[in-house]
């Protein structure tokens, strides 16, 4: 992964038991306190964006609070798609965090502008010298906006960099720019490289290092993205893609919503389904996210596409579904299109035969589970009305996969391109 980098700072050693004899002190027994990271979210913030900063610094150990900047904990962010915070910001405006963080989307960037309190606390961490970091609009109308990065050089989403320039000491196009304690990125398609750029500035370059690897990212972001396609078929729908995405405790929770942020981006219909008692989830880094309906419910209807989210909980859940299983041989057995992205090939299609005469990938620490391991070294991986996919670091592609079946080539590459992947 690779970013600008001007005025650097010293990112705090992760503590590690594997420090030599000779750094060891007393005090280096104790265990550091968490990095405090506050990621303030409000309706139409970018999902993607905000799950991704959320999962993949929670991955890295900081202690993350998701803070509403509404009346109420529960925000409508983008495309639909509902999150649960952690706590308003009200309850969290005199706290000291390590990092604050910006997510993007409209309105989502202005009501962010806009709020009051937030910009009091972004300042404060500003003048005593801790992180701040925004991600597309967000730079431009938030930090620049408060007059935090003249001087600096910074980058953001591609409509905004005008208004961006006009703020800042000198607008880039790098995908992650850091300008000592200023963190900026594009869009949706750098969210990732964004996050563990943040790990290493919170926690050295051996933590991001740990985080990134089992991520699957892609080793050249911003190239054209690619399928591999096997015994080709079309993807066929009436008006509209009706697209089925189930979800439960412990489900993955970036690949979930790279699935629905994406697709919805495209106008398919996308139904998020709840497995259990409660259509409010939480997912494997604990994010809260609301499913439209229960399971039960969605049974009723047909889709174009059942497609899985992975998750180690979420897919075990997925497989214990007797109602879940039976939907999607169905699927299967009527040659329509079906999916799983991490460990859901593995630990779902698998078992129930819904891999019998096909080709797939899976997370490479499940590939083992696959009794049929030819093809998974490939990123997404289509096998006539079967789709997989590796991991979250695959996750856009895999959507992008998903509305190139459906749309055609050109729609995927336009999304890709209007989203940075």
């Amino acid at each position: 992964m690779a970013f600008h980098c001007l005025n650097p700072i010293t990112a705090t050693p992760f503590s590690s038991t594997r420090r030599t004899s000779r750094s060891f002190s007393v005090s280096a027994t104790m265990a550091s306190p968490a990095k405090r990271v506050l990621i303030p979210v409000a309706n139409g913030t970018e999902p993607f964006e905000a799950v991704a900063m959320i999962d993949v610094l929670r991955r890295g150990g900081a202690d993350v609070t998701v803070a509403s900047v509404e009346n109420q904990i529960g925000v409508e962010a983008c495309h639909g798609i509902k999150i649960v915070a952690d706590a308003l910001l009200s309850d969290v405006n005199d706290s000291v965090f390590d990092l604050i963080m910006l997510p993007g989307g409209l309105p989502g960037g202005e009501t962010l502008k806009n709020c009051k309190p937030l910009e009091n606390m972004v300042k404060k961490q500003d003048s005593e010298g801790r992180l701040n970091a925004a991600i597309c609009c967000a730079p431009a109308l938030a930090l620049g906006t408060w007059g935090l990065l003249e001087g600096k050089r910074a980058t953001c989403y591609p409509v905004f960099m005008e208004k961006l320039g006009a703020t800042c000491g000198t607008a880039v196009e790098s995908r992650v720019e850091v300008d000592g304690r200023i963190v900026t990125s594009r869009g949706p398609g750098t969210t990732m490289e964004f996050s563990v750029t943040l790990v290493e500035q919170l926690f050295g370059k051996e933590k991001a290092a740990e985080v990134s690897a089992p991520l699957v990212m892609r080793p050249n972001p911003g190239d054209e993205y690619t399928i591999t396609e096997l015994n080709q078929m079309n993807w066929s729908f009436e008006s509209t893609p009706q697209i089925l995405v189930p979800i439960a405790d412990g489900s993955e929770e970036m690949e979930a919503v790279a699935i629905i942020d994406f697709l919805r981006r495209a106008k398919a219909n996308v139904v998020l389904a709840a497995l259990g008692n409660s259509l409010e989830v939480v997912a494997s880094r604990k994010v809260k996210l609301v499913a439209d309906v229960f399971l039960d419910e969605a049974e009723k209807n047909s889709y174009d596409l059942i497609v899985l989210p992975g998750g180690l909980g979420g897919a075990e859940a997925f497989a214990s579904s007797e109602k879940l299983v039976n939907m999607l041989k169905k699927q299967a057995e009527s040659n329509k299109p079906y999916g799983a992205i991490c460990a859901s090939p593995a630990l779902v299609f698998e078992p129930h035969g819904l891999l019998k005469g096909k080709k797939a990938t899976a997370f490479p620490a499940m590939c083992n589970k696959l009794s049929d391991q030819s093809h998974i070294e490939h990123r997404v991986l289509v096998d006539g009305n079967l789709i997989t996919s590796r991991g979250p670091g695959t996750s856009l592609e895999f959507a992008l996969a998903i509305v190139e079946k459906f749309y055609g080539r050109e729609k995927g590459l336009q999304l890709a391109k209007a989203t940075l992947v």
